[in-house]
C-alpha cells in the first residue's frame, strides 16, 4: 500500500449550503401547511415510495394537506434504489398531472417523502418539470440550468441526509454505477424533520440508514475539502448518532433517540454539501450498481476497513472523532485513540447486525476486479479521500470483506 498522507489544511474559503428553512421536532409535520401557504401553492405533487404508502407514513401527510385545502397528486412508484427508468416513469406521471405544455402548469410545489431514494427523485423531478433539460443530459454532466419547482422534503428515515444535500443520486444500469447530479439548485426550499414519522422503523432499516448517516459525518470530517463548517456539523453528527443509534435500533418508539438520529443525518447532509464524502462512498457505488446492495448497508460494511486505511497519518483527526463518539480515550495517545475509534466502528456494526462479509450480499472473489473497476471510476470522491488510494488499495479493502 502507498505511503500515508496527512489531511490537508482546510481551505480559507468555505461555502455552506443549506435548505431555505428547516423545521425540526416531534409534531413538526403540522407546520407543512404554513410552508405551502407561504409559496401560494394550491396543487401539490407528493412523491414517495410504495413502502411509505404501505406502512402508513404517507397518511399523516395527506391528512395535513387535505386539512389545509390543497389538492394533492400522489406518485408512490419510487423503488428503494431508483434507476433511470424509474425516474423517467415518475417524471412521465408527474408531467401528465402537471398538464405540461399548458399555460397554467397544474403543479405549484413538490413534496418528497421517504428515504433518500424518494427524496432524490423528488429533487430531480422538480427540476425536470421546470427546466429545459433532460435526465440523460444531467447524468452526462450538463449543469442544472436553474431552480426547479419549489420543494419541501420530509425524511421518514434517518440516513442519507438527502433532504440537506444538493445531490440527486440515480442508478445507471448500463454503467453499473450510481451517478450523482450535483447542483445548489437541488437544495430544497424547506425541510421538515419530524421524528414521529420515523417511529417503528424496522431494526434492520434503522441500522443500515443510521450507519449511512454516520459514514457521512465521518467521511466529511476527514475529507480533503473539510472546513470549519463541516468540522462543526460532523462532530455534532458523530456525537448525536453515536449516543442514540443503539437505542433507536432496540426501541423503535424512542422519540428522543429518533430525533437525535434525524438531526445527525441532517447534519451529515449539510456536511456533504460543503465538504463531500470520500472513499467509502466510492467503493460502495459499484456494490449498489452491480449487486443492488442497499446504499446504507454498503457504506456500513465498508466504513471500518476504509477508516482503518485512512487513519494512518491522520491519527489526530481520528482521535477527535473518538472523543466525539464518547469513547474513553483520555489516557491514550492519538495513534491508540484512532485505533480505538476504528474498533468501535466494527463493534457498532456487530451490535447492529450489519453483515461483515461481502459474500453475504452475493459477491464472489472472482468479481472483485469488476468492483475495483467501478470504484476507480468515482474519481470525484477518491480524489477527496485524505489518503491516496491505488487500485491495489481498493482491491485490498474489498478483499478484507470477502
Amino acid at each position: 500500500m502507498n505511503a500515508p498522507s496527512q489531511i490537508s489544511t482546510p481551505p480559507s474559503a468555505a461555502v455552506l449550503h443549506q435548505a431555505g428553512r428547516v423545521i425540526a421536532g416531534a409534531g413538526s409535520l403540522a407546520r407543512l401547511p404554513e410552508l405551502v401557504a407561504e409559496r401560494g401553492a394550491r396543487r401539490i405533487l407528493l412523491i414517495c415510495g410504495r413502502h411509505v404508502l404501505a406502512d402508513g407514513r404517507v397518511q399523516p401527510v395527506l391528512r395535513t394537506l387535505a386539512d389545509a385545502g390543497v389538492a394533492v397528486t400522489l406518485i408512490d412508484r419510487t423503488p428503494p434504489e431508483p434507476a433511470v427508468a424509474d425516474v423517467e416513469a415518475v417524471l412521465a406521471e408527474a408531467r401528465a398531472a402537471a398538464g405540461e405544455g399548458q399555460t397554467d402548469l397544474a403543479i405549484d410545489l413538490v413534496v418528497g417523502l421517504g428515504g433518500g431514494s424518494a427524496i432524490d427523485v423528488a429533487k430531480a423531478v422538480a427540476v425536470l418539470l421546470a427546466q429545459p433539460v433532460t435526465l440523460e443530459q444531467l447524468l452526462n454532466g450538463t449543469p442544472v440550468p436553474g431552480r426547479g419547482l419549489p420543494t419541501v422534503l420530509i425524511p421518514t428515515t434517518a440516513g442519507t441526509g438527502a433532504e440537506a444535500t444538493p445531490n440527486s443520486i440515480i442508478l445507471v444500469p448500463e454503467r453499473a454505477l450510481k451517478i450523482g447530479i450535483v447542483s445548489p439548485y437541488l437544495l430544497p426550499d424547506a425541510v421538515i424533520l419530524d421524528p414521529l414519522l420515523t417511529l417503528g422503523l424496522p431494526p434492520a432499516v434503522t441500522a443500515s440508514t443510521g450507519m449511512d448517516a454516520l459514514a457521512h459525518v465521518i467521511e466529511c470530517y476527514t475529507s480533503k475539502k473539510g472546513n470549519a463548517f463541516s468540522d462543526l456539523y460532523a462532530l455534532e453528527g458523530i456525537r448525536l448518532i453515536s449516543r442514540s443509534i443503539r437505542r433507536a435500533f432496540t426501541d423503535g418508539q424512542d422519540v428522543v433517540a429518533r430525533q437525535d438520529m434525524l438531526m445527525g443525518a441532517y447534519w451529515g447532509g449539510v456536511c456533504i454539501a460543503t465538504s463531500s464524502t470520500t472513499a467509502v462512498h466510492a467503493l460502495a457505488y459499484p456494490l449498489g450498481g452491480t449487486f443492488h446492495v442497499p446504499h446504507g448497508l454498503s457504506n456500513a460494511m465498508l466504513l471500518p476497513a476504509v477508516m482503518d486505511f485512512n487513519r494512518v497519518g491522520n491519527e489526530g483527526r481520528f482521535a477527535q472523532m473518538a472523543r466525539a463518539m464518547g469513547l474513553n480515550v483520555a489516557a491514550l495517545d492519538d495513534a491508540k485513540a484512532s485505533q480505538r475509534f476504528v474498533d468501535a466502528l466494527r463493534q457498532l456494526n456487530a451490535d447492529l447486525g450489519i453483515p461483515s462479509g461481502l459474500k453475504s450480499v452475493g459477491v464472489k472473489p472472482e468479481q472483485l476486479d469488476a468492483l475495483v473497476d467501478g470504484a476507480a471510476k468515482v474519481t470525484r470522491l477518491l480524489d477527496n479521500n485524505p489518503r491516496p488510494m491505488t487500485r491495489a488499495d481498493l482491491r485490498a479493502i474489498y478483499e478484507q470483506l470477502i
